[in-house]
């Protein structure tokens, strides 16, 4: 069992002892100190939070924990039912509530679940609010609601359709151009709530033709959700039997988006962003940010266009945090996670698949084609698994001696860029991990790269 605290929010495994995983007490307790918090942060007696959960097994059990103990406290609750992540962002701005929560673990398999923690603007908490929420669950600082100040529910399910005519009225989505290039559409949904949201959204934009798989919203994952390669085997032959223009994958909670060409080849998650920011920059010129583990080629494109790319921390809240520091008009993360300002400050698969097919239409290019237009590289996504005897910190500062001739960025884990590439070891928010992530012209330097630094990180931690 699994239970893991940090700003990007509480995760765990269903089941097992208290503090173990994400048990019934530890959701009650983390929830008890998010109202607490909230209460404080917001300087009301009384707020609104917006709830909305993916469609994993434990979703419903988890949603009635959270709602309970919110209307407890004191919050009041809309309750948005099965909504992906951007959804229910966007349903916090729409609401104007004080905060929002999502019931999701994204790319984890079916045992876990999680609470993701939003404030006022439907973005994750930062470093300090997060910290400060979680001083106040160690130290159990919490109170609830006498019985006349118990707070009230409200049920809506409209948000969906609400979102997908937000993503419409985007001025660089161009439904007529998508409908006259009558694209025959793949979507991979691994039955969430994308099975829900990306074919309304397909129908909105005017493909006729969609080619629909695992789009049940039982939580039953057919395969591993993270829509990596090595897991998509059946859109991939789908795409190709059915002779699609191109296939569109979604993790469960819908903020990670992979295309597939229409030759069942993969785009590349990391040229998601890419492929997207290159269509925005030729209209709206400004600058661009991806985290530490993205691909250069964001910054080969920005450039292409006279513009300026930074790179921040992994992890939304930091990428967002630069976006909003440097003026940036596209963003997002090598893990198909885009982020649109245009539309919000969170990453949103639907906008992405709307900026994409419009890119796509306009180009009109095929999508093996597009993805050839761009610089290529090849980043190589390992992880070794912790325990709790390795102290990854003190790793990490061997591993910066090891390589102190390189360029070291430390802002993040341990970043080593090297003529002809770079990798990048850290610690992962979301799962007991170090993921080493590298990348070079080729994927067998990029494979070398990444073994080399991992067979240093088994040495070290005699593992």
């Amino acid at each position: 069992m699994t239970l893991i605290k940090s700003i990007s929010g509480i995760r765990g495994t269903i089941g097992g002892a208290v503090g173990d995983g994400l048990s019934p007490i530890d959701v009650v307790k983390f929830i008890s100190a998010y109202a607490t918090w909230l209460k404080t942060y917001r300087n009301k007696t009384r707020c609104k939070v917006v709830v909305g959960r993916d469609a994993r097994i434990s979703g419903e059990m988890v949603n009635h924990l959270v709602i309970g103990t919110l209307l407890g406290c004191g919050c009041d609750v809309t309750n948005i039912g099965l909504a992906s992540t951007p959804t229910t962002e966007l349903a916090v701005n729409m609401e104007q509530a004080d905060g929002g929560i999502i019931l999701t673990a994204s790319h984890n398999p079916k045992q876990w679940n999680a609470l993701k923690l939003l404030n006022e603007r439907g973005e994750f908490l930062n470093k300090e609010e997060g910290e400060a929420l979680l001083e106040i669950a160690e130290r159990g600082e919490f109170s609830y609601a006498e019985v006349d100040e118990v707070g009230s529910l409200v049920e809506k399910s409209d948000f969906t359709k609400r979102h997908i005519e937000s993503v419409l009225k985007l001025d660089l989505v161009d439904v007529e151009a998508i409908r006259k290039a009558n694209f025959k559409v793949a979507c991979d949904c691994v039955n969430s709530v994308g099975g829900i949201a990306i074919p309304e959204l397909l129908a909105a934009l005017g493909v006729e033709q969609v080619e629909k798989l695992y789009c049940e919203p039982n939580g039953h994952f057919p395969h591993n959700p993270e829509p990596l390669p090595e897991h998509l085997e059946d859109i991939s032959n789908l795409i190709k039997d059915k002779k699609a223009d191109v296939g569109f994958v979604v993790d469960p909670d819908v903020d990670r988006l992979a295309i597939i060409c229409e030759n069942g080849e993969m785009f590349g998650e990391e040229y998601t962003l890419v492929s997207i920011a290159d269509y925005v920059l030729q209209h709206t010129k400004g600058n661009t940010v991806s985290n530490l583990s993205s691909t250069r080629a964001l910054s080969d494109v920005t450039t292409k266009y006279g513009c300026e790319y930074n790179a921040s921390a992994v992890g939304e809240v930091n990428v967002v945090a630069k976006m909003k520091a440097t003026n940036a008009v596209i963003g997002g993360e090598g893990n198909g996670g885009v982020i649109y300002p245009a539309s919000h400050y969170g990453r949103d698969a639907l906008v992405g698949i709307a900026l994409f097919l419009t890119h796509l239409a306009k180009s009109g290019k095929s999508v093996s084609e597009l993805r050839a237009s761009y610089p290529n590289y090849f980043i190589s996504k390992n992880k070794i698994q912790l325990t709790p005897n390795i102290d990854v910190d003190g790793v990490l500062c061997v591993i910066k001696g090891c390589y102190k001739q390189f360029k070291i960025n430390d802002v993040d884990g341990v970043k080593i860029d090297f003529p002809q590439g770079w990798v990048h070891l850290r610690k992962s928010n979301t799962e007991p991990i170090i993921r080493i992530y590298s990348e070079a012209p080729t994927r067998e330097q990029a494979d070398k790269f990444a073994h080399a630094i991992m067979d240093e990180i088994r040495r070290i931690a005699n593992i």
